[in-house]
């Protein structure tokens, strides 16, 4: 006989409370990065968000291609994110997070920037660029990084997109990242969730 697609009925949800909440969907793109001094780029990120989301399918973090980019050109990555939450209110609202490493000529790895952004709270399609920073680190992590590479890096990866002590680092800035995105939300009014 000739074999017949079958589909497989959807996966029960593993707790029955999840289905009476709000959802958010994340769909899009790491577009690639621009001026952060380097043809050979590739990021590393991330998502995070509070206590009252829980991931309901996707990847919360992952990693790109390198991309050659020829010289002054962008860095282009096409990298896809489908991020699907549901949440019980708006506190910790999504954050996506990124690291930008740069490759030299014999494939070693340095840190060109960090970066973050909050998912946007408007649903639609929204063009988002990422400004990028480095951490200036003391004068003598910045004679080794110009002497021996390696960029100073931080030793707590949270201080990127938590709100804690952030401010007292002192950085400079890095690159672009650029991001296409689409947001939609579902069940937010029939669970009482409102922006206003």
């Amino acid at each position: 006989g000739r074999a017949r697609f079958e589909p497989r009925p959807p996966a029960a949800c593993p707790c029955p409370a999840l289905l009476a909440m709000a959802e958010v969907h994340v769909i899009g793109e790491i577009v690639g990065a621009s001026g952060f001094g380097s043809s050979k780029l590739f990021c590393k990120w991330g998502a995070a968000a509070g206590a009252q989301w829980v991931l309901l399918e996707g990847d919360e973090a992952g990693q790109t291609h390198v991309d050659c980019a020829d010289d002054g050109a962008p860095c282009v990555w096409a990298h896809p994110l489908d991020i699907h939450y549901l949440c019980k209110g708006l506190t910790g609202w999504p954050k996506l997070f990124f690291q930008v490493w740069s490759q030299d000529a014999h494939g070693r790895s340095d840190l060109a920037g960090y970066g973050f952004v909050h998912v946007p709270t408007a649903a639609g399609c929204h063009k988002i660029e990422v400004a990028t920073w480095l951490p200036e680190g003391t004068l003598a992590e910045r004679l080794s990084a110009a002497l021996v590479g390696g960029a100073p890096r931080l030793l707590q990866e949270e201080l990127v997109y938590a709100a804690g002590d952030r401010y007292r680092l002192q950085t400079r800035a890095a690159g672009t990242v650029t991001l296409s995105l689409s947001v939609l939300f579902k069940d937010f009014k029939q669970h009482n969730i409102s922006f206003s």
